[in-house]
């Protein structure tokens, strides 16, 4: 990590109480250069995917600004930082053409926010809790591995595919694999270059005797050698400098004509269904990828603070709210700008609402500056970040805990590099629920609690006996011999699925014809309907 930091040594106790004294202002000194580097990664990709999802360009700084300094400051999570996000430009992108526009699709956006309100009143944040870990990790895994692939291009020079596209068929029609081909080609020395340099500060700065200067993190220091050494070679090598769709592309926008620039929500395009569709799709999109990047966020925590679930959902519906109001993309929790957040020392919120107000200024005041650092500087920054992101001890981590954990984990990986971010926690989720599911019914449900050698073999059942249980119950009561005295202790259950009872009540018929002498102990009764009762009788 960059920065100074104090990292918890594993299965040291947090004082969380301490943690929730600190001030917003307590730990600038880390934050607010923090804040800098997020928002010089921030920049090029709330652009780039609002161009990727045909909006107007504004659209993406409105986002960046309201998930930084709105979701910032109500979230719970001190790392996470919020903005539009690259998995929900296929739903814009065909929202806009769907509804007729970008200002008919802002309404969507508002009812996306209310219902993260009504998800977080009905504290559907739970659903966070439920994913599994597997899966996270390869979420990270693979967010770093995509990372990779798409900024080696931009560091060679090569500027096909904006930013912010991370899908593994691009806008252009090409592939992440097919730019990387191309860029090969095409190599541009002075990129190449300004990239290099980069990485290297971003591996030295830390070991060097100015690592000590926290107001001059790493990343910062990359960027502004990258920017150094075009200038350099503007004087010196003209021919080899960047330029052109290589430098970061901020509009020019003075203080007179911002306001014009907003698009506004078109309320009469809550007529068509399309939009409450939308709406709905967007939503629940945008609360489960904020719910696993907050998730994503917490394990690269140093300090493993915890978050609230509800709470982030209710400031990502109030976020997502005055985005659409203000004429933004509609925003979630976002892996690449967080991971960069804890990268570059981040203590607090403050370092994410730092990046929005930069945002803000940069719109109106920055564009002559920003306009000449080159996208090949900023991409020594993210190749770096997906290095850790996707570091070698998360994979060895996978491999030794076994196969149900290392398949999902794969899986995911490979599923986020080939299609998206989205399409692949999908996949991940299918595969490690059913690897957890598979584990459950192969665990014995039923535990020896009697000597071996006893006449009498007691059972004990577990505090849950669910659905899933049936068939493992099944295949326990089966291989009884027959003969055998057998008692089934559901004292400490404290929870029956009725499938899960059916089993050990229907056994009794089953016993009875075997000579098992079968009793159930601190189990209730259920009525067995006629169906069952004749299929035992």
């Amino acid at each position: 990590m960059m920065g100074t930091q104090t990292i918890a040594p594993p299965g040291a106790a947090i004082d969380v109480r301490s943690v929730a004294r600190t001030g917003l202002f307590d730990t600038w000194r880390d934050d607010v250069p923090a804040g800098i580097v997020v928002f010089l990664v921030a920049l090029p990709l709330c652009l780039g995917i609002a161009v990727a999802s045909g909006a107007p360009l504004i659209s993406g700084v409105v986002a960046g600004v309201v998930g930084g300094l709105v979701v910032g400051a109500l979230s719970g999570s001190p790392l996470m930082v919020s903005g539009p996000a690259a998995g929900l430009t296929p739903v814009v992108l065909l929202g806009i053409q769907q509804v007729g526009g970008f200002e008919r699709l802002l309404p969507a956006v508002v009812l996306a926010g209310i219902l993260q309100l009504l998800l977080s009143g009905l504290r559907a944040g739970v659903v966070a809790y439920y994913v599994p870990s597997s899966v996270i990790k390869g979420m990270l895994a693979g967010i770093g591995l995509t990372l990779i692939l798409k900024q080696l291009p931009h560091a060679l020079g090569y500027d096909g595919d904006q930013e912010g596209d991370m899908s593994f068929i691009e806008s252009s029609g090409s592939t992440t694999l097919g730019s990387l081909a191309e860029a090969l080609q095409q190599i541009q020395p002075g990129a190449v270059a300004a990239a290099l340099l980069g990485v290297g500060v971003m591996l030295w700065w830390p070991r060097s005797p100015f690592a000590r200067m926290k107001l001059l993190p790493a990343p910062m220091v990359a960027v502004a050698v990258g920017v150094a050494l075009n200038e350099g070679l503007r004087f010196a090598l003209p021919d080899y400098a960047i330029r052109g769709t290589h430098l970061v592309s901020l509009p020019t926008i003075t203080s007179g004509d911002l306001v014009q620039r907003f698009a506004l929500p078109d309320w009469s395009a809550l007529s068509s269904p399309v939009v409450w569709q939308l709406a709905l799709i967007i939503g629940l999109v945008a609360s489960l990828e904020s719910l696993l990047s907050l998730e994503a966020t917490k394990k690269l925590d140093p300090q493993r603070r915890d978050a609230p679930v509800n709470r982030e959902l209710f400031a990502q519906g109030v976020g997502n709210i005055l985005a659409g109001l203000l004429g933004g993309l509609p925003l979630t929790g976002v892996m690449i700008r967080s991971s960069a957040n804890v990268d570059a020392g981040a203590q607090s919120r403050l370092s994410s609402m730092v990046h929005a107000l930069l945002l803000l200024f940069a719109v109106v005041a920055l564009g002559f500056v920003l306009n000449r650092t080159p996208l090949a500087a900023i991409a020594s920054v993210l190749l770096v970040t997906g290095f850790r992101l996707a570091a070698p001890a998360l994979w060895r981590t996978a491999w030794r805990l076994g196969s149900s954990h290392f398949i999902p984990f794969m899986i995911t990986v490979l599923a986020i590099v080939f299609t998206d971010v989205l399409r692949g926690i999908g996949v991940g989720l299918v595969v490690g629920i059913a690897f957890i599911i598979m584990e459950h019914l192969r665990s014995p449900v039923l535990s020896r609690i009697s000597p071996p050698g006893a006449v009498l073999t007691r059972y004990a059942l577990p505090e849950q006996v669910t659905f899933l249980s049936k068939a493992s119950i099944s295949r326990a009561l089966n291989a009884l011999a027959s003969g055998t005295r057998v008692e089934i202790d559901g004292r400490r259950t404290t929870r029956f699925d009725y499938d899960a009872l059916e089993v050990l009540l229907l056994f009794r018929e089953t016993a009875r014809a075997r000579g098992i002498d079968y009793r159930l102990v601190g189990i209730p009764e259920a009525e067995l309907t006629p169906a069952h009762v004749r299929t035992v009788s």
